[in-house]
């Protein structure tokens, strides 16, 4: 039987209920969870509006026969909080994803034939290996500082100021900072990807793969690689 964790599901009760100390310490321990989980699904930074737009849900602000209900009474302990909290942001992202699919113009002939199961796409992995390729070759490039940043933030979850203690950068120059890397790594995919010959709409099916898939690229498998790369003509002198 799976143990429960008491202390996240204590957590999680105190917020529904609008403890407000409850909440500063979850806005301060679960917002950076929330944003790494957001920039893995989408690096532009598209998903974050998502996670921002959670909070409504999770404080509560519909009411239901007068009382407000939380998105965190659902939440009963059998997962860590914050695996619990990025799976209800996955699925939030993939239903705005097919939403926005909903609303693509349909062919005249839409009823002259029935709808055929959707068959596996041959092609995907290619896309992802693709994926993974490009954002390695970027990431090679970046300064060691600039991974020792994403390093840290990403693959070792460390909060924002916790990220600027390790470097000596203010909280807020962290900040910023991984934004900028974020803008050049999307950017680097992008011209890897066009740089080896795929169109635009092949480059935006790569990055919707990458969404679809059922985990996000390991970041930071990709930053080890990098790193051992870089160390390698060092241990050969």
């Amino acid at each position: 039987m799976t143990a429960l964790h008491v202390e996240d599901l204590a957590l999680a009760r105190q917020c529904a209920a609008g403890d407000e100390k409850a909440w500063e310490r979850f806005v301060l321990e679960y917002r950076p969870v929330l944003h790494r989980a957001a920039d893995a699904l989408d690096p532009t930074g598209g998903a974050r509006e998502v996670a921002d737009s959670l909070y409504a849900e999770l404080y509560g602000l519909q009411t239901r026969g007068g009382e407000r209900r939380s998105l965190l009474d659902y939440f009963h302990g059998r997962s860590s909080l914050a695996t619990w909290l990025r799976a209800v942001l996955a699925q939030r992202y993939v239903d705005r994803v097919r939403s926005g699919r909903r609303f693509e113009p349909l062919s005249d002939d839409v009823d002259a034939a029935p709808v055929a199961a959707p068959s596996p796409d041959p092609g995907r992995e290619d896309r992802l290996g693709r994926l993974r390729r490009a954002l390695a070759a970027v990431i090679a490039r970046l300064s060691s500082r600039d991974r020792i940043r994403l390093g840290c933030y990403y693959q070792q979850e460390l909060t924002l100021a916790e990220t600027g203690r390790v470097l000596r950068e203010h909280e807020a120059t962290v900040s910023r900072q991984l934004a900028r890397t974020r803008r050049v790594l999307r950017a680097g995919v992008e011209d890897e990807l066009r740089a080896s010959g795929l169109t635009t709409d092949e480059i935006a099916a790569c990055f919707e793969s990458a969404v679809e898939d059922a985990g996000p690229l390991d970041l930071g498998q990709v930053l080890a690689a990098a790193e051992r790369k870089d160390s390698a003509p060092n241990r050969s002198r």
